[in-house]
């Protein structure tokens, strides 16, 4: 993927420190002190136009967000739509959003261990290709690097257009062993889901009635273990419910 830039980009993206990071590994570590607070850092991982991660840091100011692309056209049409989204509601500066110019191939040298919350990975580029398996973002080799960056309340949430790379991921999520929830074939089947954050493919897709997948991750020892609580609350629940509902047979037959 080849994008032509404007001429003096790199220019303009320097001139924005207070949204845009050129070099992530001296922020190692230190983002609480880049956001100035210790709210829960979420990430997109191949952010594109920006889109997704400006809508999801308007929505969600409990929140800070770091979306990250290698591109510098990108995260300069990144930073114009930040702006622009914040602009209509009279804030200036976006206060909870960072965008990255890096190498996803490099992230553990963006972020220590336990210093994210969650993980964005939308449509990402399948490489449809065999031998360019490992360059997927859901490649096992990817995975244990996420699973070590996130905290205890660690997430991955995964969307594609790309049948393929989703059975991929499935595999290679099941490889090494992580829990997933809320597994979806063809996400907006009855509806576009407007509890959901677009971005530029999606709305695309959608459009010309594409099935979207999507799935989400759970990694953290405490979310795991909310998981487990839940489902085994749910499990109970329904045992008494289908008794019940046994007994009021026994009682309508007698």
């Amino acid at each position: 993927m080849r994008l032509r830039g404007r001429k003096g980009i790199r220019e303009s993206l320097e001139a924005q420190p207070e949204l845009v990071v050129l070099d992530a590994k001296p922020l190692k570590g230190k983002w609480r002190e880049f956001f100035g607070n210790d709210k829960p850092i979420h990430v997109e991982l191949g952010m594109g136009k920006g889109r997704f991660i400006s809508n999801m840091s308007f929505r969600n100011p409990d929140n800070n967000y770091i979306g990250v692309d290698m591109y510098d056209e990108l995260i300069r049409r990144a930073s114009d739509k930040a702006r622009n989204i914040w602009e209509e509601s009279g804030v200036e500066e976006p206060p909870n959003l960072a965008l990255l110019r890096a190498n996803i191939e490099h992230i553990e040298e963006m972020f220590e261990p336990g210093e994210i919350e969650r993980i964005y990975l939308n449509f990402s580029d399948p490489w449809p290709k065999s031998k360019h398996a490992r360059r997927r973002l859901t490649h096992p080799r990817f995975l244990l690097k996420y699973a070590q960056l996130l905290n205890e309340r660690g997430e991955i949430h995964f969307k594609t257009d790309s049948e393929s790379l989703f059975e991929f991921s499935l595999n290679s999520f099941a490889e090494v062993e992580l829990q997933l929830r809320n597994i979806s074939l063809n996400l907006h089947k009855n509806g576009p889901r407007e509890d959901l954050v677009f971005t530029e493919y999606e709305m695309k897709f959608m459009e010309k009635g594409q099935p979207i997948f999507r799935l989400e991750a759970v990694i953290g020892e405490a979310v795991l273990r909310e998981y487990r609580e839940n489902k085994l609350e749910n499990s109970r629940r329904e045992e008494a419910e289908a008794a019940a509902a046994g007994q009021d047979e026994d009682e309508s037959a007698e």
